[in-house]
């Protein structure tokens, strides 16, 4: 997940946070949360390709996808409250999401033709798996000045999600129906401010959040052969899904609910002081672009299909080796060694300030 800057109190910057492992003012606590959810995304992704997963993998994995991404878009809206489309923020912007996404967009489309996909297209407007974040924090973040403006903002942005979700005909390009479902997440967290934190992270919402995740659990246990899991994923409206049109807006309702109290529940528990997983946190931006190449070449090597991985301690080994992993790819040696295409600059390319 792209790198938020973790500041408190008061409004942070729009942009990726800058690879250094601390600096004043940063929240450990949000540096923390990011880190624990770039494990979950790991996780999942791991999770997929599994063979013969099972019920109570389906389970988890439907569990996990109510709410890991929820909580990186809700916590990329709170740290977007200050942008304002001034020059400089607007070239942050840019350098900060449009330009890794160029970068990866291309890297990953060469990874497929070298390895078993010599055809494979390079299509911007076609976001490869993972890159549909960077345009639809990109497109988000440039709308934050109407969330802002407009009353009811968060009840509106539902508005538009269930439009996205009765609506099976917008197309692909950079995912649109991704960025219209996940919005209200982002127009919530601009919502938010430090006192709704702290709230979370009393001990009585810690202790209610056990029993609340147990009922979730054991609703996703009697959801998964009732429903798909594409539900979770936001890309595509609810006849593709095999649903008639009118059902995407309840779902819709339903699943911010979901993915709100679930949330909660994960952020209650999320460690509130500086530890040996504060300065990663940092470096999810990595972590996220990256482990792509590590599961895709998984799966193109049949690792997956190691008779091992069908058992248990498979999938266990799994998903210890996926954390393991993306906890690799968001330390500061592979932060330094990519920062110039993930963290590019590009001072070279921007036009000298006038004189006053």
């Amino acid at each position: 997940m792209p790198s938020l800057t973790s500041r408190s109190p008061g409004p942070a910057t729009a942009g990726a946070g800058a690879p250094a492992p601390s600096r004043p003012g940063r929240d450990p606590y949000f540096d923390n949360a990011k880190y624990l959810a770039i494990v979950l995304v790991a996780m999942g992704h791991a999770w997929e390709p599994l063979p013969g997963s099972g019920r109570l993998i389906e389970t988890v994995y439907t569990f996990v996808y109510t709410f890991h991404m929820p909580v990186f878009i809700l916590i990329a809206g709170y740290f977007s409250r200050g942008f304002e489309l001034r020059p400089d923020r607007v070239w942050k912007l840019f350098t900060s999401l449009v330009v890794p996404y160029a970068v990866f967009e291309t890297a990953y489309t060469l990874f497929e033709r070298l390895t078993g996909a010599p055809d494979f297209p390079l299509s911007p407007l076609s976001p490869y798996w993972l890159l549909w974040f960077l345009p639809a924090l990109f497109l988000w973040r440039l709308t934050t000045p109407f969330w802002q403006t407009v009353r009811w903002p968060v009840a509106v942005s539902l508005v538009v999600a269930a439009m996205g979700a009765v609506t099976s005909n917008i197309g692909g390009d950079l995912q649109l129906q991704r960025v219209l479902q996940f919005l209200p997440f982002y127009v919530l967290g601009l919502q938010l401010r430090p006192e709704h934190f702290a709230f979370v992270r009393r001990r009585a919402v810690r202790i209610a959040s056990v029993p609340l995740c147990l009922v979730a659990l054991a609703a996703a246990y009697w959801a998964v052969p009732r429903t798909t899991t594409s539900w979770f994923f936001r890309r595509y409206g609810a006849e593709q899904l095999g649903s008639p049109a009118w059902t995407g807006a309840p779902v819709t309702l339903l699943l911010f609910v979901c993915a709100v109290v679930l949330s909660a529940c994960f952020l209650a528990w999320v460690p509130g002081r500086r530890l040996w997983m504060t300065a990663l946190g940092g470096g999810t931006m990595y972590g996220y672009l990256l482990h792509g190449f590590v599961i895709k070449g998984a799966v193109k090597l049949d690792l997956f299909q190691a008779d091992v991985l069908s058992t248990p301690l498979g999938t266990v080994l799994a998903t210890v080796a996926a954390a393991a992993v993306v906890t690799a790819l968001c330390s500061p040696p592979v932060r330094r060694v990519f920062r110039y295409v993930v963290e590019p600059r590009l001072d070279w390319a921007r036009k000298p300030k006038a004189a006053s």
